[in-house]
């Protein structure tokens, strides 16, 4: 396998980005991913917070321990992982990371693999989704991604600008990706609006360094507030208003998840 390392987007051509290689490394050593050639994007990729501006390529650390950062952000990062992760792993990588549905992680032939089933519906799916999971049940597994949705952050690529939300979709037959990132798209910078309060809360197996059963990031920007969820949905989950989990479509094993919604809602809203 070639690792090469361009200076500049001009140079970029082709092969699999990394950056902290958190979420690439594994996924290659368990043959989900595959690759000729590694393109290092740590020269490319901005790092840094400068104001309302987050460099694509800050590690959850570096996050995490900034004052300037919105309480969402900083508390999303803190619970997202080890701290060698944290210290590695970075924002823009941390966005774009795959599910963990343990279906898709062994490979079996369902529908984000090209297949025509999704196995955790009529297999197991304690921790799969309660929200749009008729075609694919998989729950979105970054906490830092609803922090960011909740924030209303916006994102700049090496092609466009967009909100947050636009980078993900849902699956269908046309296309089963995840994301609306074109081959060869770099995140590059997030930018955030002036954030009044906010908070992120968490229900997970383990006390610490577990991906989100439930995660609920709550943001009152510009005078709204704004709610969204981790770990409930294919990709992170805006709510749309306080009657929105009456929606939630659970499978057998994941009702248990709209009642834990339901109480880290109220608790982060009385937050902010």
């Amino acid at each position: 396998m070639e690792l090469l390392r361009p200076s500049s987007v001009a140079e970029l051509d082709g092969g699999l980005p990394i950056h902290g290689g958190t979420e690439v490394v594994p996924l290659l050593r368990d043959g989900i991913l595959h690759a000729d050639k590694l393109v290092d994007v740590r020269g490319i990729v901005p790092s840094g917070v400068r104001g309302d501006r987050i460099g694509a390529g800050t590690t959850l650390a570096e996050l995490e321990a900034d004052a300037t950062v919105p309480e969402a952000l900083r508390e999303a990062c803190r619970l997202a992982a080890s701290p060698q992760l944290r210290n590695m792993g970075s924002v823009g990588g941390n966005l774009l990371q795959s599910t963990r549905c343990w279906y898709w992680r062994l490979k079996y032939p369902c529908r984000l693999h090209g297949g025509d089933r999704c196995h955790a519906r009529e297999g197991e799916h304690r921790e799969h989704a309660i929200f749009a999971n008729d075609f694919c049940a998989s729950a979105h597994p970054s906490d830092v991604a609803a922090a960011l949705l909740a924030l209303d952050a916006r994102l700049h690529t090496t092609r466009r600008e967009l909100p947050l939300a636009d980078l993900y979709r849902l699956p269908n037959e046309a296309s089963r990706e995840l994301t609306t990132l074109e081959p060869g798209e770099l995140l590059l910078e997030l930018a955030l609006p002036a954030v009044e309060s906010s908070v992120y809360l968490k229900a997970m197996d383990r006390q610490r360094w577990s991906f989100p059963q439930v995660g609920v990031a709550a943001a009152r920007v510009a005078g709204e507030v704004r709610v969204a969820l981790a770990g409930v949905a294919p990709v992170p989950w805006l709510l749309d208003g306080p009657g929105a989990l009456d929606a939630a479509t659970p499978l057998p094993r994941t009702a248990w998840k709209v009642d834990v919604a339901r109480a880290l809602v109220r608790r982060a809203l009385d937050r902010v």
